[in-house]
């Protein structure tokens, strides 16, 4: 066992655990009674950590490898493409990044709206493609952001991706500046324009109110697009957090221990206090429930190895703000973590928490 810990680049105790969990288990045993490895349990253990290298948790591992109707060559091909798509996004961030970079060594000034036409729709064209496997309305947000809207008939979604949380029984109207977001609002969903929340187009007060949610860390100018929902709209109702309170990078685990770079993708956002004053607005917390349908930044503070499938966080912004380098890393520490125990250590208490309150405010105006 030691020699093909060595020979892989994992540690004994991972693949002792592999064994316990029946994940990778040795076949036979050296004439000494030490574990040995066949040619098949080196062939299994390449593919689970294969799988575990391109961030999947163990339970999905373990489907993987175990399904009876995919041989080695599927395994391998399988593989490859998810490698080809996360080049795909990679080089498609890099292009944007080098587009804004010989933009400022020319001396040109970028606009808000380039900044987005750079970064923002196309940051979304290339995480959008995951939403739906995993962005979906969680149904006591829903119930707090309803009651915000009080007796509002005409509503306005700005930045509505693939309309997550528009009432249905109210008359709605959206704007998306991504293609990729706009074509995946499932049929019959509320009529959807291409425009960005800095530039609305529509008249003063058009609606009786406009809602924003999970968006407004995406706009180039978020406290222009605020003041454009407060012109077109007599009320507003944003979901956005708060990044006011001291340490509040510390509020959750995941970015305490493992991710400390989202605290620079946040750096020029606007403060919570200046949001409101844009609109006018008072804020409320919103609880995240431990087993959020909405499977958005925060949603897994309970559920920590979700944060290990490629998938869960293919649909956040975040990861790809922050780059493949810190993402892999903070993947990496992590599944560490959560196999020796420190995880569930380091946060006992969350284990009897029905809901966390981790910085999601409810601006309404």
């Amino acid at each position: 066992m030691g020699r093909v810990a060595e020979l892989v680049g994992v540690s004994v105790r991972t693949l002792h655990h592999y064994d316990q969990i029946r994940l990778v288990r040795p076949s036979a045993r050296t004439a000494a009674g030490y574990r040995a490895y066949s040619a098949g349990d080196l062939e299994r253990l390449r593919e689970v950590l294969a799988y575990r290298r391109l961030g999947f948790g163990l339970r999905v591992v373990a489907e993987l490898v175990g399904d009876p109707s995919t041989d080695t060559v599927a395994h391998l091909r399988r593989l490859r493409g998810l490698l080809l798509e996360r080049r795909d996004r990679a080089d498609a961030m890099v292009a944007a990044i080098d587009r804004e970079l010989e933009a400022r060594a020319k001396g040109l000034k970028v606009t808000p709206e380039e900044q987005r036409e750079m970064l923002g729709t196309r940051l979304y064209d290339a995480i959008g493609g995951a939403y739906t496997a995993t962005r979906r309305t969680e149904p006591r947000i829903a119930a707090q952001i309803s009651d915000a809207l009080g007796d509002a008939q005409t509503v306005l979604n700005v930045g509505a991706g693939t309309g997550s949380y528009e009432p249905a029984d109210r008359d709605v109207t959206a704007v998306e500046p991504s293609a990729v977001m706009r074509e995946q609002r499932p049929a019959g969903s509320a009529p959807c324009l291409a425009a960005a929340a800095e530039s609305l187009p529509f008249e003063d007060h058009s609606f009786d109110v406009a809602m924003a949610v999970s968006t407004v860390h995406h706009w180039g100018d978020p406290l222009a697009g605020l003041r454009e929902m407060r012109r077109v709209a007599r009320r507003v109702v944003v979901l956005t957090f708060d990044t006011d309170e001291p340490g509040w990078q510390d509020r959750f685990w995941l970015t305490r221990d493992y991710l400390s770079e989202f605290a620079a993708v946040l750096a020029e956002f606007p403060s919570l206090a200046d949001m409101a004053d844009a609109i006018g607005a008072h804020a409320e917390p919103v609880p995240i429930p431990w087993d959020c349908a909405d499977g958005l930044f925060e949603a897994y503070w309970r559920r920590p190895e979700a944060y290990l499938e490629d998938h869960v966080r293919r649909a956040v912004s975040v990861w790809t703000r922050v780059g493949p380098e810190a993402e892999q890393r903070a993947v990496r520490s992590l599944s560490d973590d959560l196999d020796s125990g420190r995880w569930a250590e380091r946060n006992s208490d969350l284990a009897d928490l029905d809901a966390a309150d981790l910085g999601l405010r409810l601006l309404i105006a």
